[in-house]
């Protein structure tokens, strides 16, 4: 599969990259960013790959959570996609910022319109590591995940739906419980329809319950400003919950005047480098 080479700057001894290619799953063109440590020019590295959230696409992390330094310095290659298919002309996709464009929530849609198009789960988990290891200096057996808010969500349904394929997941403040709050309803409800035993199969505080298999440490920093947390979109103590019924371990840190900015992401993103590295052997 083609991938067209968007821009390259270098960064810590390193390389920021952005490509678009055309997706299968997707059935447009989509872009990511990658970034090559100084590692890679002479052996294969391990890989993280970040999920953005709401109204993002693959700049956001890359422009401004400042994890480069940290990434070089444990020979990290880092991906960030997009958060959505773009451009796919189907009707009402850009009339809200929370559904449709900038918001494919990292579900498979069983809906129309947005069945062709809206696979983004499938995308995160199959076509891009597979787009990834043939063309990058990668350790395929060496891959953990992370996410903000939306992608948070994305993150930790990814770790906890397919065992084993994750060595690490952490979140920034993660939308938890999409079921049971007014973002995940109105997704939920547009790409999966009206039967809300099908959305379960996308709510971490619901998959955590039957997860079955190596041990998972899960490390998720929240913010105690995050107006969104306030708002009941987010819903860490029902995560959390279900974690300790099923003696999961979580290291869940709130964190004191942070809002859901990324002023808090690039804050704490270091710690989650150095959690991922860890268990990435890096």
């Amino acid at each position: 599969m083609a991938l067209k080479e968007v821009s390259s700057n270098k960064c810590f001894e390193g390389f920021q990259k952005v490509f678009e290619h055309d997706s299968v799953e997707l059935k447009c063109k989509m872009k990511f960013g990658v970034y090559l440590p100084p590692k890679a020019e002479t052996e294969k590295c391990p890989v993280l790959y970040w999920l953005s959230g709401l109204t993002c696409t693959e700049q956001n992390f890359v422009t401004k959570a400042a994890f480069h330094q940290a990434a070089a310095e444990h020979g990290l290659i880092v991906v960030a996609p997009d958060t959505s298919p773009r451009g796919c002309n189907i009707k009402g996709e850009d009339e809200s910022w929370d559904f449709g464009t900038g918001a494919g929530f990292y579900v498979d849609a069983t809906e129309e319109p947005w069945k062709t198009n809206y696979r983004m789960y499938s995308y995160i988990k199959n076509e891009l590591p597979n787009l990834i290891n043939a063309n990058f200096p990668v350790d395929s057996g060496r891959m953990s995940i992370s996410g903000h808010s939306m992608g948070g969500h994305g993150a930790l349904i990814l770790a906890l739906k397919n065992p084993g394929k994750y060595k690490s997941v952490s979140a920034f403040a993660p939308i938890c419980n999409p079921i049971q709050c007014p973002w995940g309803k109105k997704a939920f409800g547009g790409y999966l329809g009206s039967d809300v035993t099908a959305w379960e199969a996308y709510d971490a505080t619901h998959i955590v319950k039957s997860y079955q298999g190596p041990p998972l440490d899960i490390l998720i920093d929240q913010g105690k400003d995050d107006q969104f947390l306030s708002a009941g979109q987010l819903l860490p103590d029902n995560f959390l919950a279900a974690c300790t019924e099923c003696k999961i371990p979580v290291v869940f840190r709130m964190q004191q005047g942070y809002d859901h900015s990324y002023y808090f992401v690039t804050t704490f993103i270091n710690d989650h480098i150095r959690h991922h590295a860890k268990y990435l052997n890096a």
